[in-house]
């Protein structure tokens, strides 16, 4: 049985139906220090072959980030992450039609970002920069709601909580609320449980196990699982050998009601989502396979 939800997730040009596949958004991080690709794209034309390959393997989406989000990472200016992401956004938003996420967490990159042809912003602090829901708002984008504890250089430290399940639909209703009353429209949301973000590896799986039954505001799902600290944790894998594991996850999370998954490994990711999706669909027994 599909317990995945049909909505629509409508931010600027875009009008995505969302429930009836599995959609990829590749991940470009632009970063030195991310914690499996930092500094595998140095300067423009490095980034713009990778994301060529990303969507010539699959990818519905592009996100690009010039802040890494690993456990322990410490900040990096707006001016400087700007630096980052904006040479290499301009040269794929004119060659490009594809929806481009940007990873940031400052409304003034946000802004900028928008300005060069950005349609949706990742917010994995969920407008804690109290600028950022009008900025959204002004550029009609579209725009992920994360879950997180603390930031990421403290998140890791003490992920304690009563109730996971509760407290993150607690926090997610309440940034739609946020969001609303600055003017962002529903259809422009999607949320994101922040698996690995303030988590523990037992709080992630309950997660992943109970996200479906929230249906928050039936907004899509965004989830990311690829390669992170807590399969290596299970697997005993380094990052570069995680892979499968995030293969596991991510079929896992298709097949439970994921609508977008945030990946590295595109083909290998579209490969594992189509046969979710294949397998979610009625079969028709009379027919010949």
């Amino acid at each position: 049985m599909n317990s995945r939800s049909r909505c629509v997730w409508r931010f600027r040009r875009h009008c995505l139906e969302l429930g009836g596949r599995t959609w990829i958004a590749g991940i470009l991080n632009l970063t030195p220090d991310s914690f499996f690709d930092g500094g595998t794209h140095p300067d423009v034309e490095s980034a713009l072959q990778h994301a060529r390959r990303l969507l010539s393997e699959g990818a519905d989406l592009l996100d690009l980030g010039g802040e890494s989000s690993r456990p322990g990472a410490n900040s990096v200016p707006s001016d400087e992450e700007q630096r980052r992401i904006l040479p290499v956004l301009r040269a794929l938003r004119a060659e490009t039609d594809a929806p481009i996420s940007i990873d940031t967490r400052r409304a003034e990159t946000a802004a900028a970002a928008l300005e060069c042809g950005a349609d949706i912003i990742n917010d994995i602090t969920a407008l804690r920069d109290p600028d950022m829901a009008g900025v959204v708002s002004r550029h009609r984008a579209g725009l992920v709601l994360m879950h997180m504890r603390g930031d990421p250089a403290t998140m890791q430290k003490q992920p304690v909580y009563e109730d996971v399940l509760r407290e993150v639909e607690t926090f997610l209703r309440e940034r739609i609320r946020i969001a609303r009353e600055a003017g962002i429209e529903d259809e422009a949301l999607a949320v994101d449980p922040g698996i690995g973000f303030g988590k523990t590896p037992e709080q992630n799986r309950a997660l992943l196990r109970a996200f479906p039954e929230m249906r928050i505001g039936n907004r899509p799902w965004w989830i990311g699982v690829s390669r992170k600290s807590w399969l290596g944790t299970m697997t005993g894998r380094p990052v570069e050998d995680r892979l499968a594991a995030g293969l596991g996850a991510l079929a896992y999370a298709a097949l439970n009601g994921a609508h977008v998954l945030r990946v590295h490994d595109v083909k290998d990711s579209c490969d594992a989502a189509r046969v979710v999706d294949h397998l979610l669909e009625e079969p028709k027994i009379n027919e010949l396979a």
